[in-house]
C-alpha cells in the first residue's frame, strides 16, 4: 500500500499477514515483491484500477510475466457476504434509519438545504460510524426542476410546500447502509407527487417480492418495466449491491450498463432504489432501502417507515 501513515491500521484490519509499504513508487514496489516471490515469468492476476504508468512499469520490468485482469471475478466473490459482514451492514442500516428520523425531526421552513447534513452526521458519529453519502434536493412541489437527489446541496432556504428527495448512507467500519425517502414541509404530496411516489413504491415492492436466491437480473429488469407502463422512466441505477458491488443495472428500457446476466444468490446484500422520474426530467424521487437476498425472498435491513414523510404539520 502507498500511504505510509495508513500502514499501522492496515495491519490491524487486513486478513493478509504480510502488509507492507509499497515504497516511494508503487509500481517499483510491486515489481520488487513479484521478483522476491519468484513470479517473474508466471501468470499474475490484477485486481482493481491500476494506473497506466504502473501497468507499463510492470510490463517493462517483468516481460515474461502474463498479466490477467481478475477484477470482475474478484468483485463477484465479494458479493456474497459473510454473517459478520451482514451484521456490520445491519448496524450501518440502523444508523441510516436513525439519521432519517433526525432529518424528519429537524426539517423546518427557513433551514438551508446545505445545513441538512448537520442533522444527519451526528447520529453516525455518536455511534462510532461515519457518513457515507447524503444526496439531497429540495424544491417547491408545484415547481419541480430536478429529477435526482443531488450530490451537492444548494444554499436555498426550505419553505412550506417544498419536498426533499434523498439518498442517504450511514457507514460503519467499511460497510454502508442506504435508504431513500421523500419528505415534504407543511403539507402532504400534491397529486402529481403522490402518483410518482406510488409508482416508486410499487416498483420497489414488486422487485423485493420477485428477487430471491436464483432470480436473474433479467427477471428483475422485466419486473421493473412496471415503471414504464405507468408512464414514467428512471435516471439512477435500479439496483446495486451494497457498497456499489454488483449487480448494478437499470430497467430493460433504460439499460445504460454493458453487463452480463447475474444470478442473485443467498447472502448478497443489495439496494433496491427505483428513481422514478417524469420523461421531461423535471420531477423525480427515489424510494428504496438495503436488503439481504435469502432463499425464498428478501429481508430488509431498514425499519424506517416506507412512506412519504410530512414534516412541520
Amino acid at each position: 500500500m502507498q500511504l505510509y501513515n495508513h500502514l499501522p491500521m492496515a495491519r490491524v484490519l487486513s486478513a493478509v499477514k504480510d502488509v507492507r509499504w509499497a515504497g516511494a513508487n508503487t509500481a517499483n514496489g510491486a515489481v520488487e515483491l513479484l521478483q522476491e516471490r519468484g513470479l517473474q515469468s508466471k501468470r499474475i492476476g490484477l485486481v482493481g484500477s491500476i494506473p497506466f504508468q504502473h501497468y507499463q512499469r510492470m510490463r517493462e520490468k517483468l516481460p515474461k510475466a502474463e498479466f490477467l485482469d481478475l477484477s470482475g471475478k474478484f468483485r463477484m466473490l465479494r458479493t456474497i457476504k459473510s454473517e459478520a459482514e451482514i451484521e456490520r451492514i445491519r448496524f450501518a442500516s440502523k444508523l441510516t434509519d436513525d439519521s432519517m428520523r433526525a432529518l424528519a425531526e429537524g426539517l423546518k421552513p427557513g433551514i438551508r438545504e446545505d445545513e441538512l447534513p448537520a442533522l444527519l452526521e451526528p447520529v453516525y458519529l455518536k455511534a462510532g460510524g461515519y457518513a457515507g453519502i447524503h444526496f439531497m434536493t429540495s424544491m417547491p412541489m408545484r415547481e419541480p426542476h430536478f429529477p435526482v437527489p443531488a450530490q451537492f446541496q444548494s444554499s436555498r432556504r426550505l419553505e412550506k410546500g417544498d419536498c426533499l428527495i434523498t439518498e442517504i448512507s450511514g457507514a460503519y467500519w467499511g460497510y454502508s447502509g442506504q435508504i431513500h425517502r421523500t419528505y415534504s414541509l407543511g403539507e402532504g404530496p400534491t397529486s402529481g407527487w403522490r402518483n410518482l411516489h406510488d409508482a416508486a413504491v410499487e416498483a420497489f415492492e414488486t422487485l423485493a417480492s420477485v428477487i430471491k436466491d436464483g432470480t436473474s437480473t433479467r427477471e428483475a429488469e422485466e419486473a421493473a418495466e412496471i415503471i414504464h407502463r405507468r408512464g414514467y422512466t428512471i435516471y439512477d441505477d435500479l439496483i446495486h449491491g451494497a457498497n456499489q458491488y454488483p449487480p448494478i443495472f437499470q430497467t430493460r428500457t433504460t439499460a445504460r450498463h454493458e453487463g452480463r446476466e447475474i444470478i442473485f444468490r443467498e447472502n448478497m446484500v443489495i439496494v433496491i432504489q427505483p428513481n422514478v422520474i417524469t420523461k421531461d426530467e423535471k420531477m423525480g424521487l427515489q424510494f428504496g432501502e438495503t436488503l439481504v437476498v435469502e432463499k425464498n425472498g428478501c429481508e430488509s435491513l431498514n425499519t424506517f417507515p416506507r412512506e412519504w414523510i410530512v414534516c412541520g404539520v
